[in-house]
């Protein structure tokens, strides 16, 4: 029998080794890769996407079943090892069946899954799932724990560093799966010199904006040649010298693809010492601006220094509803509503009403979803500035009113 004992543990001990790999690969892959992989049909991609939901529980769950697997590999192992040997023999078998299982079980299946993540994650995907809700159980342990523990509490056991904790950790998750064309400044709001300018244009330029750096463009917002910085235009003022072109002093342009996840960038920005880098789409035209600190602010929120105007991206109307700016993620206008808006290639508020539309839509024009009614109340040429947002309950349409102007 002892020959059944072993083949029952080489089983098991497989099943392990490969939970632990996927669940390496799973955690490791970004959920906005995955929704983009299952919007190309990749087999898996989806369900994948829908287990990083909710990555607090992926852990914990796949922890325990692994552990549970290793356990039920080593008993037979151990009792198999019992009948053949005695003595010494014994804990020496032991100790190299441990090994076994610790390397083949853990060390070589992780080091594995964190090496090709997505793969392996989209290729067990079911079998994933099928341990996430097996597993399952122990996240909702250590939640009913905690929630004992901060009962008789007025803001349930947490105090304020512990609420701003679960904000960073929350915040680092979301920062994980971002992706650049979310966080960067769109091309629309992109300040640049023309390279026939000189230092003295660029000079009162970068006064009258604030900016440290300023792309230099060649034949148009597409061609970005280079990048100004306001310390080398400071640098000639030690010595009079004649305005030369901005071309002489701009340095190379860092740039990225839209698509780029927002980790991947912090650390390609650290490391390569680039401040500013230049977001270009699919076609090589020029998306945006994207600046270490836009993606320091996608994780830990709003900075705002002396010289900054204080946003102001949502206005409360005395009539109800509210005014925002259509640069407002969907996302936010959400948590703001306490509703679920429409998902799809848009980010911002602005290119929610241009898909609403299927155009340009005109000021005043009114598109109604289910509880909510957005109206475009200022464009700018080919641009929505601002929309007028109201909120109403049920399933009828909300009363059209006058928008302000």
């Amino acid at each position: 029998m002892s020959w059944a004992a072993w083949a029952f543990s080489a089983g098991v001990l497989a099943l392990a080794a490969v939970i632990r790999a996927a669940g390496a690969a799973l955690v490791r892959t970004p959920r906005a890769d995955a929704l983009h992989d299952a919007a190309e049909g990749r087999a898996g991609a989806g369900e994948v996407a829908g287990l990083l939901e909710d990555r607090a529980r992926l852990q914990p769950s796949l922890s325990l079943v692994h552990s549970v697997l290793l356990v039920a590999a080593a008993l037979p192992a151990a009792w198999a090892l019992g009948t053949v040997f005695g003595g010494w023999g014994l804990a020496a078998a032991l100790a190299a069946a441990g090994a076994v299982l610790v390397l083949a079980g853990e060390m070589l299946p992780r080091t594995l899954g964190r090496r090709r993540p997505r793969r392996l994650a989209y290729r067990f995907a079911r079998l994933l799932r099928a341990a996430v809700s097996a597993g399952g159980r122990t996240a909702d342990l250590i939640e009913d724990e905690e929630g004992e523990r901060g009962e008789g509490g007025a803001d349930g056991g947490h105090d304020p560093a512990d609420r701003e904790e679960i904000r960073l950790i929350s915040s680092v998750l979301e920062f994980s799966g971002a992706m650049v064309r979310e966080v960067m400044a769109p091309r629309t709001d992109m300040v640049t010199l023309n390279a026939g300018m000189t230092t003295d244009h660029a000079l009162d330029l970068i006064l009258e904006h604030g900016f440290s750096r300023v792309p230099v463009a060649g034949e148009g917002a597409d061609d970005i040649v280079g990048v100004v910085y306001a310390k080398d235009l400071l640098t000639r003022l030690k010595t009079p010298s004649a305005a030369a072109p901005v071309t002489e002093i701009a340095r190379p342009a860092h740039f990225v693809p839209e698509t780029k996840p927002v980790r991947e960038l912090l650390r390609e920005m650290q490391s390569s010492k680039v401040h500013m880098a230049v977001v270009v789409d699919e076609f090589g035209g020029t998306a945006g601006l994207v600046t270490i600190e836009d993606l320091l602010e996608e994780l830990v929120g709003e900075i705002v220094d002396e010289y900054d105007p204080e946003p102001r991206l949502v206005q409360p109307l005395e009539e109800g509803g509210y005014l925002v700016d259509a640069r407002l993620s969907v996302d936010d206008l959400d948590r703001l509503l306490e509703t679920s808006l429409p998902e799809g290639e848009w980010d911002t508020v602005g290119g929610l009403v241009l898909a609403l539309a299927g155009r340009l839509p005109q000021v005043g024009e009114r598109f109604e979803l289910e509880g909510a009614a957005l109206t475009p109340v200022r464009v700018q040429g080919r641009r929505i500035e601002q929309v007028m947002v109201d909120r109403f309950e049920g399933r009828g349409p909300a009363p059209p009113r006058p928008f302000p102007l």
